[in-house]
């Protein structure tokens, strides 16, 4: 059985807009954004995205007596000798970071059977990030794939940035048929283009071919690596709609399905549901973490339930350190 999942009702792509974006469609994007969701998150993280965001490298900050549970890598061995009592070297982490955005815009993200498209949901989240690291001082860039890798957007900084990159991506369009997604060749890009470590998004759907799963824990190796989903209810289950014709939007081919049958209901969940697991399992092998959008849920709760899982297991690592060294982790 095909991959129903690339599958979308004719209608949609019926209803997907003809022409490019305006200029001024951007800024308004953003100020809604920032009106409504930026202003929401600082209310209910307090401003505090240090667990989201990782800086470059540590400083040295101080050096102190050796206390249990210490990582003993930290042990500084040329004081120890000198004090006769172990010592730890206290580092501060540098917060001043790059952040790149690998954004999927292949014709399967213009799928959603609802308000928004698995595209909308990309680029709002691109442009709320972007805003946030950049209100710090921090960089960010960009790479959009369609029928390939087709825009590099090299890091800065400043709200007219953030407008520039959410312009492009708005701008594009939908994609044409142009076969199946490659994932693999947008992250190969990446991984020859950024050279300095930063925090890299990976925004897609992840309906590709196979063989990217190897390329993304390569460049987890050498990059903090989110990696985010963005899905759609429609693509887990189908509803009892009677006969419906589905088309594939990457290949354009349609086919004619019975919605009614439950028997044909109950394949198609099954294998939606293999393929989550399968999906999943292949995020955790590369070391990733992972955030999943959904085009009918709430982007600012999602943005806190993954900053709240990323706090915890920063927690986590600190151990046993003290409270003030807690903190700063």
């Amino acid at each position: 059985m095909r991959n129903w999942l690339r599958r979308k009702p004719a209608a949609e792509a019926a209803a997907a807009p003809a022409t490019a974006a305006p200029a001024h469609q951007a800024e308004h994007v953003l100020r809604r954004l920032e009106w409504k969701v930026i202003r929401r998150l600082d209310g209910l993280l307090q401003g505090d995205y240090r667990t989201l965001l990782r800086g470059a490298g540590l400083d040295l900050a101080d050096l102190r007596e050796y206390q249990l549970h210490d990582d003993v890598r930290h042990i500084d061995w040329n004081v120890t000798a000198r004090m006769q009592v172990p010592h730890v070297r206290v580092f501060t982490e540098d917060r001043e970071m790059s952040a790149w955005f690998l954004v999927d815009l292949s014709p399967s993200v213009d799928f959603g059977s609802g308000e928004l498209r698995k595209r909308n949901v990309s680029a709002e989240f691109v442009a709320v990030l972007a805003r946030l690291l950049t209100r710090h001082g921090n960089r960010v860039g960009a790479m959009l794939y369609g029928s390939g890798v087709e825009t590099a957007i090299p890091t800065r900084s400043g709200r007219r940035h953030v407008l520039h990159l959410l312009h492009r991506m708005l701008d594009r369009g939908p994609a044409t048929e142009t076969g199946p997604t490659r994932l693999n060749e947008l992250l190969a890009a990446a991984a020859n283009l950024i050279k300095r470590r930063s925090t890299v998004f990976v925004i897609s759907d992840f309906i590709s071919e196979p063989g990217w799963e190897k390329t993304l824990a390569q460049l987890a190796q050498r990059h903090e690596v989110v990696a985010v989903r963005v899905m759609d209810p429609l693509e887990l289950e189908l509803p009892d709609l009677g006969l419906l014709t589905l088309r594939d939007a990457e290949t354009g081919e349609r086919i004619v399905v019975d919605t009614h049958d439950a028997g044909f209901r109950k394949r198609f969940s099954r294998i939606a549901a293999q393929r989550e697991s399968d999906l999943r399992a292949a995020l955790v092998t590369a070391g990733v973490d992972a955030l999943e959008l959904s085009t009918d849920a709430d982007l600012v709760d999602a943005i806190v339930r993954f900053v709240e899982m990323r706090k915890r297991r920063s927690q986590l690592a600190a151990g046993g350190l003290p409270a003030h060294l807690r903190r700063v982790a």
